[in-house]
């Protein structure tokens, strides 16, 4: 049987929960294009972003560690793939467009410059005089104008709704700047759904690698009361702490989140009632949450993290380091243009220097930057 656009349209109609986005519905997109035959607009939108260079080079940007720590750990590209999957689990569950939560999640690290948050704060204190940097803004860039695929427009062409999702993507670290997109409204569903997705994942998944490396031990968790419900829920006695322990105990975890998430706003939705996604939108919360409870526990272990994890030793060593590299860099490509490749200095004839030269650096990966850095400061090195 063939599933024409058509059809896939018409499915959505009645698989998805009233407040879902329907792709028939999008506002379309800002260059007009004949849609695709087989895919709906979000479907085709979750592929173009997937086939990007930013999209690529996320497997050498740090999530906290750098990518010469380890095969292991994990990077900004395979901690976009599980905020995809987290996405869509609770996309069906709630009646969402699985297609857009997916284009959404893909997409929302994709302005994350290199060495993930102090590279961010870095360029952001450099640009303070030029506009600022903001990775949610510069993901919006990337997908609107940076990448450059199509002779007809530049950026991706995508549907309205997915440049919404990014824009209006917000967690403890991310505040969003809706301006262009209906600022006084909610995020669709959908959108609200990349927020919890992306907490989820850093959450659990940051606490493993931490646990993988040895910078937490699982003494240090004692007390934690999601620690402990999860450790009481996998049989775990304490003794015997090993790989296969670790794995079930992040994977009980992260389930636990994903039920409470779907529960939590399970309930936000029957108490709202929205007959649609505009009605949705409109509500004076978001309806996307976690319970009461989970949100403290949750708190409680992100506290944990800041200061066992992220305020480590080994990690504020290399922050430092990219703090250096990148504000050595920027000196250096503003003080003389000409050491900039010829691509980004035809860009000055129509863009200031100082936003090219932060899209530049934020677009580095962590390798390249520290090449960079090498072939520009280092006298032994071959330019």
């Amino acid at each position: 049987m063939l599933f024409r656009r058509e059809d896939l349209e018409a499915l959505e109609a009645t698989t998805l929960a009233p407040y879902g986005f329907h792709s028939r519905d999008s506002r379309g997109r800002a260059h007009p294009e004949a849609e695709a035959d087989f895919r709906t607009c979000f479907q085709r939108d979750r592929d173009r972003i997937l086939h990007t260079n930013a999209f690529r080079r996320l497997e050498y940007k740090t999530q906290v560690f750098v990518y010469s720590e380890g095969d292991y750990y994990r990077t900004r590209l395979t901690h976009t793939l599980e905020v995809a999957q987290i996405g869509r689990s609770l996309a069906i569950a709630l009646g969402a467009n699985e297609a857009l939560v997916e284009a959404i999640c893909l997409a929302h690290d994709l302005g994350h410059p290199t060495f993930g948050h102090a590279g961010e704060h870095t360029l952001n204190a450099l640009m303070a005089d030029h506009g600022g940097f903001d990775h949610n803004q510069q993901s919006l860039r990337i997908v609107e104008t940076l990448e450059r695929r199509y002779p007809e427009f530049d950026g991706l062409n995508l549907s309205w709704e997915v440049l919404e999702g990014i824009v209006k993507h917000e967690t403890d670290y991310d505040v969003a700047d809706a301006t262009r997109f209906s600022p006084n409204l909610r995020g669709t569903l959908e959108a609200q759904l990349a927020n919890p997705a992306d907490e989820l994942a850093y959450s659990a998944h940051d606490l493993d690698d931490g646990l993988y490396a040895g910078m937490i031990a699982p003494e240090d968790l004692q007390g934690l009361a999601l620690w402990e419900e999860v450790r009481e829920s996998v049989g775990w006695d304490g003794t015997g702490f090993n790989t296969m322990w670790r794995h079930r105990i992040v994977r009980r975890l992260l389930g636990l989140l994903i039920d409470d998430a779907i529960a939590a706003t399970t309930d936000r939705l029957l108490a709202t009632a929205p007959v649609s996604s505009q009605a949705l939108q409109a509500l004076p919360q978001n309806v996307v949450t976690l319970t009461p409870d989970m949100l403290d526990k949750l708190a409680e272990l992100k506290r944990f993290l800041l200061e066992r994890l992220y305020r480590h030793p080994r990690v504020m060593r290399m922050q430092i380091k990219a703090e250096r590299i990148i504000t050595a860099l920027f000196r250096a490509y503003t003080e003389e243009p000409r050491q900039l490749p010829y691509s980004e200095q035809a860009k000055l004839k129509d863009q200031p220097l100082h936003r090219v030269v932060c899209d530049y650096i934020a677009g580095m990966t962590d390798r390249y930057a520290l090449q960079e850095y090498a072939k520009l400061f280092d006298p032994m090195e071959q330019v």
